[in-house]
């Protein structure tokens, strides 16, 4: 491979200032190949990073445990490292340039000694996609070599890619001691570079995901005028055959890949609708020379969550996970098989932390225990995902669980009403998870902890697609998590959501009128395929119910968000909020005169 890469001056310059840097004892330049992979799981066998599972359940697949103390993504420890503070923004974590490499290349002074470091050139999206963007990562940690693997098209068409175009993101990854005092993830977005080190856990360590696919790639993405996002993409197949892709944004247990592998009712099914998963987590999408956005999947598998996921919630993914699967931090049972809360079946022995499961230690399976795999294996897979262009999105959706007040679907008035409403969405949280119920958490565009530059100006690039000769998406919002008095959910949710993208759909092909309000566009009277659905007297009404006053409120709270970024909030988002609280105004005032009147 180095021979192959002779040409590659500046990634050949880089490696060896890493390697002087580091001092590993010996380095490895990644293939791609099958047996290279065979290699590395073999490897970690005989170290017992990798535990293989039952072969006749699980074929080739593997459990991998974390070190307690590095279990999840380190928001706090994360930077984004731009020369002026601002341009990171409140929404980021900064350090100066200087600051940041001086203090994370102490910590990798040496780091490698006595390991292999391993040079991973990888693309992220279809290897023959304009859309797509190469990088390359160095790390210290075969773990993280194999999950690239699946995550990514990484290896010799990657670094064949990467000499063609002469640019890529670099990555520098080390797990270092694990010490939590010495775990840092640096953005470098003007240098498109990252450095992480002390963890070996996927979001910190897999540089290719949220490092590079989002927090570098968004910043790329706004200079070069295309647009980066933690989105879902999913394929609607309506009875006729014709397909519409929506992207959806959502915060975290709000059902991201449940809805991206969502698999019809049955009577949907018995009519013809289909679903195709193109991506459950990330989203690129660039405007074509049609005034559509076309997007694509960067990713080339899921990092998903395992807790949660079971045959009532999501067999989609269960029959994913079936073979070839790296499991992160799940428990087992007596018969070698992977287990978590949620699956519905077997019983755990042994814990995440490879303990004997005792109640009174917590959950068997870490609450965010993990599972890697290829997304050709999801059974809903779309072959689109390959395709060098992407497909054309007909939606974007935004959702959050709010228990009250948000319609269980509302479409935006137009483009610069649905970035408000975009920005403005977020999820209350639960007595059982914080202690404290009803408080509003925003996360504009599930982006809070991926922007890698400041919000305002975040706004301001998604409100810059709306030029002359754009078609593009209509802007949607779902709420799948309104309660009742008695706190049960009103919506039944997962295969029942496709009742809603089929009015969404009818709205972006003009076949139903809706019913406008001052938030926006509800579903009128009859819109809503209820068919066969038990929903008690009176709960469809209340779940697309406006609430005038509390929305007024609620235009209170987005304006002091909106504020919260300072002067480079664009006006043309205030006056959208503004224009929306005077159309409440003005219902309000009609109310009351109606009132007068009766």
């Amino acid at each position: 491979m180095r021979e192959m890469a002779s040409s590659l001056e500046p990634l050949n310059r880089w490696v060896d200032e890493v390697a002087r840097l580091t001092r590993p004892d010996r380095i490895h330049w990644c293939d791609g190949s099958d047996a290279e992979y065979d290699s590395l799981v073999e490897t970690m066998l005989g170290t017992g990073d990798l535990i293989a599972l039952n072969p006749e359940t699980n074929p080739r697949s593997y459990l991998h445990r974390s070190h307690p103390s590095d279990v999840a993504r380190v928001e706090h420890l994360t930077f984004v490292c731009t020369p002026k503070e601002d341009d990171a923004g409140p929404n980021n974590h900064w350090m100066a340039p200087a600051d940041a490499h001086a203090k994370i290349d102490a910590l990798f002074d040496g780091a490698m000694s006595g390991r292999t470091m391993y040079v991973i050139p990888y693309c992220m999206g279809p290897i023959d996609s304009p859309i797509a963007r190469c990088g390359v990562e160095i790390t210290d940690s075969p773990y993280v070599v194999a999950n690239m693997r699946i995550m990514t098209r990484m290896g010799t068409p990657a670094l064949k890619r990467i000499e063609r175009e002469g640019r890529f993101v670099r990555g520098l990854h080390s797990t270092g001691d694990l010490d939590p005092s010495r775990r840092f993830i640096m953005h470098f977005p003007d240098e498109l570079s990252i450095k992480s080190i002390g963890s070996g856990y996927g979001g910190n360590a897999l540089l290719g995901k949220k490092c590079h696919a989002l927090r570098i790639a968004s910043y790329q993405a706004r200079q070069e005028g295309w647009l980066a996002e933690h989105m879902l993409i999913v394929g609607v197949e309506n009875p006729k055959g014709e397909k519409h892709y929506i992207a959806a944004a959502f915060p975290s247990a709000c059902g991201k890949t449940n809805l991206a592998m969502l698999i019809p009712t049955e009577g949907h099914r018995k009519d013809g609708w289909k679903i195709w998963t193109v991506g459950d987590d990330i989203c690129w999408m660039t405007p074509g020379e049609d005034g559509r956005l076309w997007a694509i999947n960067p990713e080339a598998g899921y990092f998903g969550v395992a807790p949660g996921t079971g045959p009532n919630t999501n067999p989609s993914a269960l029959a994913t996970l079936s073979h070839d699967a790296i499991f992160t931090n799940v428990a087992l049972t007596a018969d070698n098989r992977p287990w978590w809360e949620g699956l519905g079946e077997g019983e755990p022995v042994t814990d995440w932390q490879g303990r004997p499961y005792d109640k009174a230690n917590g959950p068997a399976a870490h609450p965010n225990s993990r599972f890697t795999v290829s997304a050709k294996q999801c059974p809903s897979w779309a072959p689109e995902a390959e395709e060098a262009r992407g497909v054309p999105l007909s939606a974007i959706v935004f959702g959050g669980r709010r228990p009250s007040l948000v319609p269980l679907v509302f479409e935006a008035r137009d483009w610069a009403h649905g970035v408000l409403v975009g920005a403005a969405m977020g999820s209350e949280t639960t007595a059982a998870a914080t202690g404290a119920v009803g408080v509003l958490r925003r996360d504009s565009m599930a982006m809070k902890p991926f922007c890698g530059y400041n919000f305002a100006d975040y706004f301001a690039h998604w409100l810059s697609f709306d030029q002359p000769g754009a078609h593009l998406p209509k802007i949607f919002h779902v709420n799948w998590f309104r309660k009742d008095g008695d706190g049960a959910f009103m919506w039944p949710g997962y295969g029942d959501n496709l009742r809603v993208l089929e009015w969404m759909i009818g709205r972006v092909e003009g076949t139903v009128p809706g019913l406008e309000t001052p938030i926006g566009t509800v579903p009128a009277a009859g819109e809503l395929n209820v068919r066969d659905l038990a929903l008690r007297n009176g709960a469809l009404s209340e779940l697309l119910n406006v609430d005038i006053e509390g929305w007024r409120a609620e235009l209170d709270h987005i304006g002091e968000y909106l504020d919260s970024f300072g002067e480079r909030m664009p006006e043309r988002l205030k006056a959208e909020r503004k224009r929306v609280g005077d159309a409440l105004v003005a219902a309000a005032v009609g109310m009351e005169k109606e009132r007068a009147i009766g």
